[in-house]
C-alpha cells in the first residue's frame, strides 16, 4: 500500500501549540477547504458509484452502509436521513457500524479491526446481487470496511469503497472505487477533520444524485419527503403550491387527497381525475413526476430513460 496521506504531518503543522487562538483556526479552516475541493477529483466516480446505488434501490434492492470510527458515522449520518428526505422505505436501507448502536457511546476502537464480525454481520443480512454495499474508512485499511466489502463481494452485492488514501486494500473489492484525495492533516491522523469532512460531502453527493435519478427531486424540490411532522407538512404544501402553481390553502387540500404524497398532489392539481389515476401516472412514468407531468400535458415523450444497471467492470 502507498504512503497514507492521512497519517502524514501537514506543513503548517510544526510550532502549531504555540500559535495565537486565530491562527490556529485559520490553518484549520483552510485544511477544511482544501479537503473539501479535493472531492472535485472524486466526481466522475461518485456518478458511477450514484448510477449503481440508484439502480439497486430501483430494482428492488438495499443500499447497506459499513464503516468504523468516524467514517462510520458520516455513513451512518446519510443514510438515516435517506428516508425522511426522500421517502426511501426503512426496509431497504442497513447500516453496519462497527461495535454496533452501543458503540456509538463508548466510541472505542477495538471492533473497527474485528474483521470476522464483519463478516459475520454482512452474513447476517444476507445479500444478494441486487443490494448495494458502501463501505467508508479514510485509510482505507480498517479491516472492519475492507472484510466488509469483501463479504459483500463475495455474495455477488454491488459494491462502492470511499477512501482517502491511494492504492487502498478497500478498493480491491469495489465495483466502484471512490479516492477522495485529501490533504495530510493539521493533526496528523485525525481523520474526523478533513478526511471526515469529504467523506460526508462524498457521501451527500452519492446519495442526492442516486435519489435525483430515482425521481425523488423535481426542480429543486424533495418530491418524496415523508412529512411527518409540523416542518415537514408545511414544507411539502410549499412544494405543491410552487410546482403546481396554485395557492397553499388549496395545495393542502391536494395534499391531503393524495394522502401526503407530494407527486400525487401535484397531479391531482393538474387535473389528474383521483389519487388513483395519480399513482397510475407515476407508475407508468417511472415514479418520475416530470414525465407524468409532460403526459397531463399532452406530451408524449419520455424525459427520463428507464434506470439500468450500469456495467462495473468488476474483476473476475
Amino acid at each position: 500500500m502507498a504512503a497514507r496521506t492521512t497519517e502524514s504531518m501537514h506543513a503548517e503543522a510544526t510550532g502549531l501549540d504555540a500559535r495565537p487562538p486565530n491562527d490556529i483556526l485559520k490553518i484549520l479552516l483552510q485544511a477544511q477547504i482544501e479537503a473539501a475541493m479535493a472531492v472535485r477529483h472524486a466526481l466522475p466516480a461518485i456518478v458511477q458509484a450514484a448510477e449503481l446505488a440508484a439502480a439497486s434501490l430501483s430494482s428492488g434492492g438495499r443500499l447497506i452502509y459499513a464503516g468504523a470510527g468516524s467514517s462510520g458515522l458520516m455513513a451512518m449520518a446519510d443514510a438515516l436521513e435517506l428516508p425522511g428526505t426522500f421517502g426511501i422505505p426503512h426496509d431497504r436501507i442497513a447500516i453496519l457500524f462497527a461495535g454496533g448502536m452501543d458503540g456509538l457511546t463508548e466510541f472505542t476502537g477495538g471492533p473497527e479491526d474485528d474483521s470476522g464480525l464483519a463478516r459475520r454481520e454482512v452474513v447476517t443480512l444476507s445479500p444478494i446481487p441486487k443490494d448495494c454495499v458502501i463501505a467508508t474508512t479514510a485509510s482505507g485499511s480498517t479491516p472492519y470496511a475492507v472484510a466488509a466489502l469483501e463479504a459483500a463481494r463475495l455474495a455477488g452485492a454491488r459494491t462502492i469503497g470511499i477512501a482517502n488514501n491511494e492504492a487502498a486494500p478497500l478498493f480491491d473489492y469495489a465495483d466502484v472505487p471512490v479516492l477522495l484525495p485529501t490533504p495530510p492533516e493539521v493533526v496528523a491522523g485525525s481523520t474526523r477533520m478533513g478526511a471526515g469532512t469529504a467523506q460526508k460531502i462524498a457521501l451527500n453527493l452519492l446519495s442526492t444524485l442516486m435519489a435525483i435519478q430515482l425521481g425523488h427531486v423535481h426542480d429543486g424540490y424533495m418530491v418524496n419527503l415523508r412529512a411527518d411532522n409540523l416542518k415537514l407538512r408545511d414544507r411539502a404544501v410549499r412544494i405543491v403550491a410552487a410546482i403546481a402553481g396554485c395557492s397553499t390553502e388549496d395545495a393542502g387540500i391536494w395534499l391531503d387527497k393524495a394522502d401526503g404524497s407530494i407527486k400525487s398532489a401535484v397531479l391531482l392539481a393538474a387535473g389528474a381525475s383521483d389519487k388513483a389515476a395519480a399513482e397510475n401516472m407515476l407508475d407508468n412514468a417511472g415514479q418520475y413526476l416530470r414525465a407524468a407531468l409532460s403526459k397531463i400535458k399532452g406530451n408524449t415523450d419520455s424525459v427520463y430513460p428507464a434506470l439500468e444497471a450500469p456495467q462495473t467492470g468488476r474483476k473476475k
